[in-house]
């Protein structure tokens, strides 16, 4: 994995950092690590402590629970220019509840937590930004677990796949929405706490309705009103 790019201009270019002033970059910069983790790497287990922010730069990171049967529950997979392990914000002295692995190389950049807080406390707006990102990460897992409780395993899958839709914004030439995903229909049975089995049968449905057409890098949707 290549390291060309300084920390520096990562957190120059990274949406969270950009309204800090250049001397708090550069503080950053000093007081960070950068660090590679190879894929299927955990980054951290539940029970560690929770003292350490995570800046994705490049790759993807698995972010999940195990139910009280033991099962994963994948909460989110993030992608570059993401944060997670906020709750080292909130609340230092806690303990990791989820765990955190790396679903390809990936290249992070991690912080503890009291850099972060000196931050908020310079830096009103970035306090704000950063309170934005926790209440919006907790409305997308309330919002899971709801559909857990509240609807069937095919509504289910059809309901992350809209919800992924939702999140896009690239477009073919037809009006289809292009998903550029790397999941398998495993890690979306873990995503929405349904069987492999199931999630290939409601694909394959949607596909000969022809609502969709996927592959193992993306997600065409034809008509997400179909479904």
């Amino acid at each position: 994995m290549t390291q060309h790019r300084t920390k520096l201009w990562y957190f120059e270019n990274f949406n969270l950092m950009q309204a800090l002033p250049q001397e708090e970059l550069i503080k950053l910069n000093n007081s960070s690590k950068m660090r590679e983790v190879p894929k299927k790497q955990i980054i951290y287990f539940p029970e560690e402590s929770s003292n350490s922010v995570y800046l994705i730069k490049n790759g993807k990171v698995k972010i999940s629970r195990l139910s009280e049967d033991g099962r994963e529950i994948i909460i989110a997979i993030l992608g570059p220019g993401e944060i997670f392990g906020e709750s080292a914000i909130t609340d230092s002295l806690a303990k990791r509840e989820e765990f955190a692995e790396a679903t390809e190389d990936t290249l992070l950049c991690s912080m503890f937590s009291e850099i972060i807080h000196d931050l908020i406390q310079k830096d009103p707006s970035f306090g704000l930004k950063i309170t934005k990102i926790i209440g919006f990460r907790l409305k997308k897992i309330q919002s899971r677990f709801e559909s857990l409780i509240f609807k069937s395993s095919d509504e289910r899958v059809k309901a992350f796949i809209k919800d992924l839709a939702n999140e896009e914004v690239q477009r073919t030439i037809d009006g289809a929405i292009e998903i550029k995903i790397k999941l398998t229909h495993e890690d979306i049975g873990k995503l929405t706490a349904t069987s492999r089995q199931m999630v290939t049968t409601v694909m394959n449905d949607l596909e000969k309705k022809n609502l969709i057409s996927y592959d193992r890098n993306k997600i065409l949707i034809k008509n997400i009103n179909g479904f």
